[in-house]
């Protein structure tokens, strides 16, 4: 029996057919005009939406508020816990970075991080940002953090104030607080300086949203007068600009999903062109990181499909003088790595779970930091200085709050810095987790990570979110989230199913769910949903299924896979019109995503196979759950039209009585809203959804 009761009728959309005949086939998309054919201005201006689709859109959040009115007390319920569990006036543990520590710091009742340093050995807190200050009077602020100069006299800061992802950088004079007159604009985000703070270097983003070009601006001069550094004129490409450790060097990193290229520039000739190390290769991927005389290069080269780690000379680093230091080993994932004037160190993941290892660069000796726990997550944050012993990271797991330590290489001591606090309380020895494994349809073990109150009864009876992402490589950690105790203290057994398409499992677990393996994410997640009525954890009529983005797109095969295994879906963002995506190169992020899916356009085997699982194009006669899809309409990774095209589909076809519903944030984009506590009343309209669904209001 639903659990929605006395709907107002849902929104239809018009049909206005538009035909597009590829490699022969001729598909018909009756909802295409709800891509507005002005969208890169919509980006910088959401009052030029086309009057019809903006009416469409406000339809649809009526629709959605009404369907989820019952629900308003629990979401007010559930924003009131969650924000309960967040230290309101909660600060960072300041790293050292020169004279300096930096760190950030949120005051009660704001929304925003300030940022702030002291000095090193001791003394009055700084605030060098203040995010509720810049945040006043704007529907939306994304902060891009604050770069120091070398001499620590200067910042570098970006904000975007509207959702799109282009941002805009000042400059900050750090011992007044006041911002100088450099403004640039539809930058990515952050810039790097020279080695005399005189100047920076920056990505700009192109009309389709590409950081195709690198920029040199020098203090005081105009945007326009920036000298152009490097262009890349490959649209599938992105790039970025950072620097090292020493300021000896600017990289350029030009990739997409699996090949990388390095460029170098010297700081001490900031004109010169930049040198190449190693010319792009398919498939390859390269990253550097500087030490002293030498570099450090994580690779997957030669067949190393789960990385090593080579050296070669910082004069001559091309591959020809690239010597192998840390040796490749299936199933053993070097995540990342950093180089100190001692020690040498690199994140590595082994059957699922990561440690940290430490090599000391004089005698090569080894050593890891590892837990205990079944189930956990690791996050290596390092250190901002070369020349230090000491290196900080972070720990926790689905039941133990976050802690932050500081890790002598040298004496293997560990200090506890700070350990998450949860103001509202918080008992770790009232739950479980652990780490189960389910089999896939072609034997495949998928490990499941669970989180459950020890007096949950397991005999079917509980409801269960299901999460699930599995693309591009990423995985998802096993950590400590205190928004889902609020579904776990309600009887839910929270669950991540580390699917596929991530590298959860190694490398090849990635490879094994992107191209031709992409319906392995699908399916790896049915098994998990299976696997988990099996054993008693929940029941088919009880399974939430949630996932965004590249896991919206999982939602989306998902309902059309098997609909009868989900009592209800929540697709945040999703990506669920893959294949008309895929086959149009004008929108900002097609090109790059070729590697991960497929190009259509040349390819008709790509094509076929794109269609086979593409959600938009498989939603059919079948009786789908309960329904939320979330989208933002200055979204330039998952526009907002995805969404709103698939749920008029979805409501056209289905043959069930359960709602379909869609909500569009009009002031934000792809990461939804910008602020800690306005990101929590998000969460509790998904958590109230899924609690409606699985009738435990």
């Amino acid at each position: 029996m639903s659990a929605f009761k006395c709907l107002p009728e849902a929104p239809r959309a018009a049909k206005k057919p538009v035909e597009d005949t590829r490699h022969g086939v001729t598909r018909i998309d009756e909802y295409q005009w709800l891509r507005a054919d002005n969208w890169q201005q919509v980006f910088h201006d959401t009052s030029v939406l086309d009057p019809e689709i903006r009416s469409y859109l406000e339809a649809e959040n009526a629709y959605m508020k009404a369907a989820m009115a019952d629900t308003e007390a629990l979401q007010k319920q559930l924003f009131a816990e969650m924000k309960g569990r967040i230290k309101e006036d909660d600060s960072s543990v300041p790293m050292k970075d020169g004279p300096f520590a930096y760190g950030s710091f949120y005051v009660t009742g704001g929304e925003q991080p300030h940022y702030f340093r002291i000095p090193a050995e001791g003394g009055e807190r700084q605030v060098i940002l203040d995010g509720d200050k810049e945040a006043a009077g704007k529907e939306y602020l994304r902060l891009a953090g604050m770069e120091s100069s070398p001499d620590h006299t200067l910042g570098v800061w970006g904000y975007d104030d509207k959702g799109s992802e282009f941002f805009t950088l000042r400059v900050r004079d750090l011992t007044t607080g006041e911002d100088m007159a450099d403004l640039l604009e539809n930058t990515g985000g952050g810039g790097t300086w020279d080695a005399e703070g005189k100047s920076f270097f920056y990505t700009l983003q192109d009309e389709n949203h590409r950081p195709s070009k690198i920029f040199h601006h020098i203090l005081g001069q105009p945007q326009s007068a920036d000298r152009l550094v490097y262009e890349e004129t490959d649209p599938g490409m992105f790039m970025g600009v950072g620097g090292s450790r020493l300021d000896d060097f600017i990289y350029i990193d030009i990739h997409d999903h699996d090949t990388t290229e390095y460029r170098l520039l010297s700081t001490k000739d900031l004109l010169a062109e930049p040198k190449l190390v190693v010319a792009r290769e398919p498939g390859m991927q390269y990253e550097l990181t500087e030490g002293g005389d030498r570099f450090f290069i994580l690779t997957n080269c030669d067949g190393a499909k789960d990385f090593k780690i080579m050296e070669a000379p910082v004069e001559s680093p091309s591959k020809e003088n690239w010597r192998e230091l840390v040796p490749h080993e299936a199933g053993r994932l070097i995540l990342n790595h950093m180089a100190f004037a001692r020690h040498l160190v690199w994140l590595e993941r082994r059957d699922g779970l990561p440690r940290i290892v430490i090599r000391d660069r004089a005698t090569n000796e080894e050593h890891a930091i590892a837990f205990d726990e079944e189930a956990y997550s690791l996050g290596l944050t390092g250190a901002a200085d070369y020349d230090t012993d000491v290196i900080r990271f972070s720990y926790s797991s689905m039941t133990t709050p976050n802690q932050v330590f500081d890790y002598n290489m040298a004496t293997r001591e560990r200090t506890l810095l700070k350990t998450q606090e949860v103001p509202s309380g918080h008992n770790p020895d009232d739950y479980v987790t652990r780490r189960i494994q389910a089999v896939s349809n072609d034997g495949e073990l998928v490990p499941v990570s669970l989180l459950y109150r020890k007096d949950t009864a397991l005999d079917g009876s509980a409801p269960c979110l299901l999460y699930g992402y599995g693309a591009y490589g990423i995985s998802i950690p096993a950590s400590f989230s205190t928004n889902a105790l609020s579904l776990a203290d309600r009887g839910f057994v929270y669950a991540i199913a580390h699917i596929r398409g991530g590298k959860e499992k190694g490398y090849r677990w990635y490879e094994d769910g992107k191209l031709a393996g992409k319906e392995n994410t699908f399916k790896d997640f049915i098994a998990a949903a299976d696997h988990l009525v099996k054993e008693g954890f929940t029941s088919y009529h009880r399974i939430i299924a949630e996932g965004g983005s590249a896991g919206g797109m999982l939602m989306g095969a998902v309902a059309n896979m098997a609909p009868e295994k989900f009592a209800g879906i929540i697709a945040a963002v999703p990506f669920v019109d893959v294949l008309t995506t895929m086959l149009d190169d004008t929108l900002p992020l097609t090109p790059p995503e070729w590697p991960e899916w497929g190009n259509p356009i040349e390819s008709e085997e790509d094509y076929k196979r794109i269609a086979a699982y593409s959600p938009y194009d498989n939603v059919g006669p079948k009786p789908y759950p309960a329904l939320l899809a979330l989208a933002g309409l200055t979204d330039p990774r998952v526009t907002y039209w995805e969404p709103a095209k698939w749920v008029a589909r979805l409501r056209e076809h289905t043959t069930g009585s359960e709602p379909i519903l869609l909500k569009t944030n009009m002031g934000a984009g792809h990461g939804g809203a910008s602020g800690r506590f306005q990101r929590l009343e998000e969460t509790a309209l998904e958590y109230a959804f899924a609690i409606k669904v699985a009738g435990k209001m």
